[in-house]
């Protein structure tokens, strides 16, 4: 079972739901780049982090482990999920408590597991190691990516329109 699967299942139907929503629905002529744009600079800086890190999360997931590329793309991996968990303190479109949300927490959370994460890679504890990244890429990407995709969400509007 892939990875996206295993994430979408760990969900459930709202997962299912947006992921069906999201594959049946995107044209490449009804993609509009300007919600995106003219949003505050936080949100297209942690958009193209978010979309940029999930793209070499698949490349790394899917290339040999332990190499030179895969640390090296293990790092870039790492600052732009650092990125993206930073950036969203400057994202308040979501207001739970105060200026706050719980995608906030997953931000503390992902900003505690990657330095974690690369310490069990460098301390050769490798399942360790593998368990955090697949954890924070299948949450805090894929997981957290989906529910951008609501209506009334800026990349909402941008794939499918206002």
């Amino acid at each position: 079972m892939s990875l996206v699967a295993i994430s979408l299942v760990a969900v459930g139907p709202v997962a299912v739901s947006l992921a069906t929503m999201s594959l049946a629905a995107i044209s490449p002529a009804a993609i509009n780049l300007a919600p995106l744009l003219d949003a505050a600079p936080a949100i297209p800086l942690h958009a193209v982090a978010a979309m940029t890190a999930f793209v070499l999360g698949v490349v790394q997931f899917a290339a040999p482990k332990g190499t030179l590329p895969h640390r090296a793309i293990g790092a870039i991996w790492v600052a732009l999920m650092a990125v993206v968990a930073i950036s969203s303190f400057w994202i308040h479109q979501l207001r739970l408590v105060g200026p706050w949300s719980p995608i906030h927490l997953l931000s503390i959370f992902t900003l505690v597991m990657l330095p974690l994460a690369v310490w069990k890679a460098h301390t050769h504890q490798v399942a360790s190691h593998r368990r955090i990244m697949i954890y924070l890429f299948s949450g805090a990407l894929v997981i957290a990516g989906l529910f951008t995709l609501l209506p009334g969400r800026i990349m909402h509007a941008v794939l499918f329109g206002t």
